[in-house]
């Protein structure tokens, strides 16, 4: 039996800060055949995500950190190229966490087999079919408690999880507002996701008074993905007896130095707001129900998709490197030959 190759990006210095090119390295690595019970899987796609920024610290936060000269990990969609298990045929096409390389051998029961409701769509198992999908339904149903009428705000509003976000609470009979980093996202969201106002915080000037008058009623559900300047307008701009479903705060993901919180914190105490942070691998058991509600409404069109696709292992540091200056538009992936 033959020896394989594949190309791996490990994770060479822990960066203080942004991350740069130089903290990664594009690695050659020998694979062993596959034995008894395992197969080689050809990655096709794989996921870059903002978390990805908090396993490459020493003391990762809620997840294990990565390795030193070590393949990074992550989702990853790929198609078994050989098989040594009876549960898998070569050809099935199979969800994994071996991100950050072109190839690779696992045991079988380590990846997850597919049928895909449209094989000519495999990326989107790891954006609006996957993690960042079933994130912004766990978070928004589940703790944010959306009622008809009420409106919901969202950060990131563009990105993998917030797009999904604003456009669930639509579906829920929601007033959504979205903040984005450009004209550009903004129309979209408007045109194509339904959002009823989308600021683009870069040129509002006054982010807190751009939310007040776009949600002149307040806000009852906040979905934070950024944290910072926009939790503080998000609080000032909160009912009594909001909720915030906290999933991120990419405004602090590179900081070296932890930076001073939202001044106005008391209003939490004074409008009696609940603020729930959440991890979705803890909620794995609401798949089902996702899939059921999700592939349905992609199919019908209510719920939109848009991503950004860079080509090449190559360039999968690029892209990770891009979610931190607001260069992707909707999910980042990057698409492995």
């Amino acid at each position: 039996m033959s020896q394989y190759t594949a190309r791996q990006i490990h994770l060479k210095n822990r960066p203080s800060g942004t991350p740069g090119e130089e903290d990664f390295d594009l690695v050659e690595a020998t694979l062993e055949p596959p034995r008894e019970g395992q197969v080689l899987v050809a990655n096709r796609y794989m996921s870059v995500d903002p978390y990805m920024r908090g396993r490459m610290r020493e003391n990762a936060v809620y997840a294990q950190p990565y390795q030193l000269n070590q393949p990074m990990y992550g989702g990853a969609i790929g198609e078994v190229v050989e098989s040594q298990s009876a549960d898998l045929r070569v050809g099935d096409i199979v969800l994994n966490q071996a991100a950050w390389q072109d190839r690779f051998v696992a045991d079988a029961g380590s990846v997850n087999r597919i049928d895909p409701f449209d094989p000519d769509r495999l990326s989107l198992y790891l954006g609006t079919l996957g993690m960042p999908g079933l994130t912004a339904y766990v978070g928004l149903l589940k703790f944010g408690e959306p009622k008809p009428g009420e409106t919901v705000f969202v950060s990131a509003a563009s990105g993998a999880v917030g797009a999904n976000v604003c456009q669930i609470a639509k579906l829920q009979g929601c007033r959504v507002i979205g903040s984005v980093g450009s004209d550009a996202k903004a129309q979209w969201l408007r045109d194509e996701c339904g959002v009823d106002v989308a600021i683009n915080y870069r040129d509002c000037g006054d982010l807190s008074a751009a939310v007040a008058e776009a949600a002149p009623e307040g806000i009852d559900v906040y979905f934070e993905n950024v944290g910072g300047e926009h939790l503080q307008a998000a609080l000032n701009a909160m009912n009594h007896f909001g909720r915030i479903a906290a999933c991120g705060m990419i405004a602090s993901y590179n900081d070296a130095e932890p930076t001073p919180g939202p001044s106005n914190l008391m209003l939490i105490v004074g409008k009696k707001i609940r603020i729930q942070g959440f991890i979705v691998s803890d909620h794995f058991a609401m798949r089902e129900d996702f899939l059921r509600d999700m592939i349905p409404w992609i199919q019908a069109g209510k719920i939109i998709s848009r991503e950004t696709v860079v080509e090449g292992l190559d360039h999968a540091v690029e892209a990770f490197l891009g979610l931190f200056s607001g260069e992707n538009f909707g999910k980042m992936v990057v698409k492995l030959p």
